[in-house]
């Protein structure tokens, strides 16, 4: 049986609130819980920081009756990300004892919710790669199977939670660094439209990352959705807000869809695993029997094989800006020495790409996404696997090799999936709708129409409804 702790906090963070605001337990307890679990749970290696000095004092400013939506419950902050006065290190060397000067507005929403930050969790080196393994920390292991990775790059968010250590986690998603560590370790993934969350205030508009939480249920990621979305002062670009909050619109049934499935992936060459065939083609049975017309349909333009060198210059450019970054702030040269190599070499890639070339791949990565979404004048919403193949052993990526983009190329072959969404800035989910024979998490990616995050949460929640998923724990915390 699992622990009255992990009992505790496998517990929804709305029923932990709840319990804190009738005074059923206190905000300091919750967080002592979880404090101990992460202790119990270290040979997981989640976190790279643990504040418990600031969380108990957060907590003790929580009493019952405090209205806020999430008053008392933890959180935990990915290593990617700004808090004020904590570390700020990208996983990387390069950064050495950098502080954050400021949050960043995701953690200033989060913290005005009444969520209380308790730690930062691991990313890999700038993120770059969908495992968790940085230099600097250490591997972050799957808690289904230590042997096994969680993920990436919010891989530290995930395994915290699915370990019992919290009952949600935030994390970013810029090439499926959401949705893959959620399909690695059985939870629910949310990556939303481009434009629905503000990157602010010192980062500028992304073109393919958005911040998020790594859920339990559909309905927390749309309670932390309705949190986290909305324009900011100086915001140069966002999506429109939804007529009703999402939380609202997924606690509803939604409308007969149209729904394509395919099990072919959009990179030539790469297999998909016969267990997430399956996955996929028994939840559209599921769905089809929840009433949607729902058909077996590959686009012609759904191969990518074309769009990875603009991809890749968009990328190498986004990671070479962070290392020029990284070096600015603490007063340093960028060097091989500073960081792994796998990341050396995106930055070296990004600086051999030309100001034309850079805009001339933006360009052709609109235009794909245009010509690709076309699909969505016939179907609401897409349905893949999220992953090619089972979550792979600790130490398959191997991020200090000198060949860094053949070894990225590896990364593709396992999440070949994922990140066509953030390209064309729809809106995507994970959810874990199944068990392997190897007692993994199964999962499916669905893909919604543009700025229809609404829509899509609904969806997927009336396939949580029809295959329950939040009662399936790993060994550890049965």
């Amino acid at each position: 049986m699992p622990t009255s702790d992990a009992q505790l906090l496998t517990k929804s963070a709305t029923d932990l609130a709840a319990m804190i605001r009738s005074g059923d337990i206190s905000a300091v307890e919750l967080i002592d819980a979880t404090l101990r679990q992460i202790e119990a749970n270290s040979d997981i290696n989640a976190f790279t920081l643990v504040d418990a000095d600031g969380a108990r004092e957060a907590a003790r400013a929580v009493k019952p009756g405090d209205a806020r939506p999430f008053a008392g419950v933890p959180i935990a902050i990915k290593e990617l990300n700004a808090v004020a006065g904590q570390p700020l290190t990208m996983g990387s060397d390069i950064l050495g004892d950098y502080l954050a000067p400021s949050d960043m507005y995701t953690i200033r929403r989060l913290r005005e919710a009444g969520f209380i930050l308790v730690g930062r969790t691991s990313a890999p080196e700038f993120g770059i790669v969908p495992v968790t393994e940085p230099r600097r920390f250490g591997p972050t292991r799957n808690p289904w199977n230590t042997d096994r990775t969680p993920g990436g790059s919010s891989g530290g968010a995930a395994a915290a939670v699915a370990a019992g250590m919290l009952p949600l986690a935030h994390g970013s998603d810029g090439a499926g660094s959401l949705r893959i560590p959620a399909a690695c370790c059985g939870l629910v993934g949310h990556k939303a439209s481009r434009g629905r969350i503000s990157a602010g205030p010192d980062a500028g508009d992304s073109p393919l990352s958005t911040q998020g939480a790594l859920t339990r249920t559909v309905m927390e990621s749309a309670l932390l959705l309705d949190i986290l979305s909305g324009y900011e002062l100086g915001d140069a670009t966002w999506a429109p807000d939804p007529e009703e909050p999402f939380a609202v619109t997924a606690g509803k049934p939604p409308r007969t869809l149209r729904i394509a499935f395919t099990t072919e992936t959009p990179i030539s060459g790469v297999e998909v695993h016969p267990e997430h065939v399956r996955a996929v083609e028994d939840a559209a049975k599921t769905l089809e029997a929840l009433g949607h017309h729902v058909e077996r349909f590959t686009p012609a333009i759904w191969n990518m094989d074309q769009l990875m060198e603009a991809f890749l210059a968009l990328y190498g450019s986004g990671v070479g800006s962070g290392v020029n970054w990284a070096a600015a702030v603490t007063q340093r040269r960028p060097s091989p020495e500073l960081v792994e190599p796998l990341t050396w070499a995106f930055y070296q890639h990004g600086a051999r790409v030309s100001g034309p070339d850079l805009i001339a791949a933006q360009v052709g990565l609109q235009g794909h996404s245009r010509a690709f979404l076309q699909l969505f004048r016939s179907f609401d919403a897409f349905m893949t696997p999220t992953l090619a193949a089972r979550p792979i052993p600790v130490g398959s990526l191997n991020t200090m090799t000198e060949d860094g983009l053949s070894e990225f190329r590896k990364a593709v072959a396992f999440t070949p999936f994922t990140a066509v969404y953030n390209v064309t800035g729809q809106p995507a989910i994970s959810l874990p709708v199944g068990q392997g024979a190897d007692g993994l998490p199964l999962a499916v990616q669905i893909a919604g129409k543009p700025l229809a995050d609404g829509e899509l949460l609904a969806l997927a929640a009336q396939v949580e409804a029809a295959l329950p998923w939040s009662g399936r724990l790993p060994e550890r915390l049965r």
